[in-house]
């Protein structure tokens, strides 16, 4: 079955939007597990928007499944992340203005910072994912950089509206992970799937790891968080 990861940054961001100690992201990270997910996913931001270094050292040290953090190529967090060590690291672009990741990481142009931060990060422990477009070169150059997966960035396929476009979007993630699993990565996936979009890229076969965030939080506020991450994993068994 493909693995759930929850992002659960959104509910720090309900607690942001206040400046209060509530909700908390590690007391929902609880109910994540027990509905049974893979793991945790959060974004430890430059700015600090929502994720803070203090819900990763709680987190680090509370939850019992998978801990994976995104950052970006920053050195200050970085050098926080190798005292933590996280079970995973996801290596993401990020500017400060975005509303959300807008991209996948140009690892062709950034591959020597990315190969020395992936050497850092490996030698602690820890495992390394790159979050990049299911595009051909990139996934060929991928290798160079030394990560042990790729994420591939779903945000077209969850943006398209036309069938064709759908279509279209969903053999460029088939034909990505086909490309990265032939290379010898673990392939994951993510960006913008929900509920009504998520079967057709659970289906592929090379897809081991879905990382899920804004749906499900979403979701939680009618149902329940534990409800939530249950009615997901039904949908991408």
């Amino acid at each position: 079955m493909t693995r759930l990861g929850v992002n659960i940054d959104h509910i720090a961001t309900i607690r942001e939007v206040r400046k209060v100690d509530f909700p908390d992201p590690v007391q929902a990270a609880v109910f994540v597990e027990l509905a049974g997910a893979y793991g945790i996913t959060v974004h430890l931001r430059q700015d600090r928007r929502h994720i803070k270094e203090r819900d990763v050292e709680l987190l680090r040290r509370t939850i019992k499944s998978h801990l994976n953090v995104e950052l970006s190529l920053n050195r200050e967090i970085l050098d926080f992340i190798l005292k933590v060590k996280p079970d995973a690291c996801c290596l993401v672009p990020e500017r400060v203005e975005e509303v959300t990741t807008e991209g996948g990481l140009n690892i062709i142009k950034f591959m020597g910072p990315v190969k020395g931060i992936i050497k850092e990060l490996k030698k602690a422990g820890i495992l390394v994912t790159v979050f990049i477009e299911p595009d051909e070169e990139l996934i060929n150059r991928a290798p160079e950089c030394g990560a042990d997966a790729i994420e591939i960035n779903t945000a077209k396929y969850s943006e398209a509206k036309s069938a064709q476009d759908i279509e279209k979007e969903l053999t460029r993630i088939k034909n990505a992970a086909k490309l990265a699993h032939s290379l010898g990565f673990d392939v994951h996936a993510g960006h913008g799937l929900n509920y009504s979009n998520v079967q057709p890229v659970a289906k592929i076969t090379n897809i081991v790891e879905l990382n899920i965030g804004h749906s499900i939080i979403s979701r939680a506020v009618f149902v329940g968080l534990e409800q939530a991450v249950r009615e997901m994993m039904e949908l991408i068994k």
